[in-house]
Parts: structure tokens; sequence; C-alpha cells
């Protein structure tokens, strides 16, 4: 079996690289606006019974003028499943339930309700097998059909330039995956979804690396320029009432469907940095 250590280590230091161009970018966004808030950095450790390494990670948080609450997370965590939660994992079993994780969180909750709301992630995990996943998805209280399409052509293209079926699948799976079932909507307009990019061989594991490389670029090149379109413009008290009860809708999907959320919960994740995808405030009427 390969050896996926120096490949997690790789795939690390890209996402920790990824992570501090965005808050880079998020942060000449404040400046912009005339605010000075930045990022704060908060390391973490997890904790693992009989595990003298079990990895850990950096939460970023900033609250601002433009931003008003966006966390950018990157963990790196090693150890073992549960026995009830391995079977539910590819390639871990009651047997096996050994695993390694490295990956990249983001969500971006704005101020003002017409500038869209984003989630992004890739991520390198490991167990009897090894792949990438993660994607980006756009979630606009008010939406406008420029933005959408901006959004999803810069995905468009970074797919094609690997697969060229790789948008219509992963466009499709964010179309499946971002659904609220007990609502019957979708969590905003979509993106891409992808995950079990299996890496078989260390061509695979290039590849699909390389693939995941450009989805972060991809997200780092377009969404700034929506909110720069977006962030100036004045708005009324019923379109912020329309963005706190779209929140309302987001929250119920992270805490009861997304993956992500039960990844960290059931892997002993920092509990403030996985939750950081909720809102700061939202409204259920």
């Amino acid at each position: 079996m390969t050896d996926w250590t120096s490949h997690t280590t790789r795939a690390q230091q890209w996402f920790e690289s990824l992570r501090d161009q965005i808050c880079a970018e998020f942060e000449a966004i404040e400046r912009e606006s005339g605010s000075d808030a930045s990022f704060e950095y908060r390391p973490w450790t997890r904790e693992e019974e009989g595990n003298a390494d079990p990895g850990g990670g950096v939460q970023g948080l900033m609250k601002g003028k433009v931003f008003e609450k966006v966390g950018v997370n990157v963990s790196t965590v090693r150890g073992s499943f549960s026995k009830e939660f391995a079977a539910s994992i590819n390639g871990a079993s009651e047997d096996n339930p050994g695993f390694s994780a490295t990956g990249i969180s983001l969500v971006a909750h704005m101020a003002n309700p017409h500038v869209p709301a984003v989630h992004m992630n890739t991520r390198f995990l490991t167990t009897q097998a090894a792949w990438f996943g993660g994607g980006a998805d756009l979630n606009p209280p008010i939406p406008y059909d420029e933005d959408t399409e901006e959004f999803h052509a810069a995905f468009r293209a970074a797919c094609a330039g690997h697969n060229p079926t790789y948008y219509d699948r992963f466009k499709k799976w964010a179309d499946d995956y971002f659904f609220i079932p007990h609502r019957g909507v979708h969590r905003g307009v979509g993106g891409i979804f992808y995950d079990h990019l299996e890496c078989d061989a260390a061509a695979a594991w290039d590849r699909n690396f390389a693939f995941t490389q450009d989805v972060g670029r991809a997200f780092l090149d377009v969404f700034p320029r929506l909110v720069r379109r977006r962030m100036g413009m004045d708005f009324n008290e019923a379109e912020k009432r329309q963005q706190l009860e779209w929140r309302g809708r987001y929250a119920e999907f992270n805490l009861v469907y997304d993956r992500g959320t039960l990844f960290g919960l059931k892997t002993g994740g920092n509990i403030d940095a996985i939750l950081m995808s909720l809102p700061p405030e939202a409204v259920w009427s």
C-alpha cells in the first residue's frame, strides 16, 4: 500500500498557501471599504486517546464591514475513526479505522444582502484508499443572473482544463447535494461538488491535486470580483430581512445534512471551527 504521508504534506502546504492568498484578498476588500478588519488566527490541537500525533489546525476568522463573518480554516488530522463511523467512510472499516485528512474550508456571510454568501472547501483524505474532494457553491440571498453565470463560468473553465466531463458531472452533484429536502429548495445557485477522486497511483495523485489546485485558483479569481461588484449597493429593511430568512435555510442545511460538519464532529475536530459555517444572525419566520 502506498505511503501517502509526503503527499498529505504537499496538499497541506497548498491549502495553507491558498488560505493566505484568500485572506489577503478579503482583507484588501475590507481596506477598500474603509475598514481595518483583519483575520484573527486561532491554532488548535486535536485530542485522541492513545494518539501521540493527532494533528490539528488553524481557524481564521474575520468580522468586518463587508464580510460580516468569514471563516477560513485549514486542518490536518490523523488517527482512527470510531468503529461505528468507520463503516461509513471510503476505504475504512472496523478492522482498519485509520485515517488522515487535510483540507481548507471557507464560509463567508456578507453584511450587504446584495453580496452573495459563499462556501468553498477542498481536501485530501487517506484510509486504505486515498482521494481528493471539494468544490464551491454560491449562496446569494438576492440572486443576480450575471453573478451566477460568472461564478459557474470560472469553475467550468477550471474543469475543462482537466476533463471535459467534470463540469457537468460536478455541477449536477452540487445541485443534488446542496438541496434541503424538508424545504424542497436548493441552498443557493450551485457551483461544483466532487468527492472520491481516487489516487490509486502517484500519477493519479498528481492529476487530481492539479485539478484541486485549479478549483482553489478559480475561487480566488471569481469571488472577490463578485464582492466588489455588489458591496457598495444600497439595501433596505425588506432586503435585509430576506437575507436573514435565507440564512436560516443555510443553517438548517449545515446542521442537518452537511457531510463536512458531521465528519468534523465525528473525528474530534475543533467545534468552533466546524460551526464557523453558521451565520452570525438569522431569523425564522
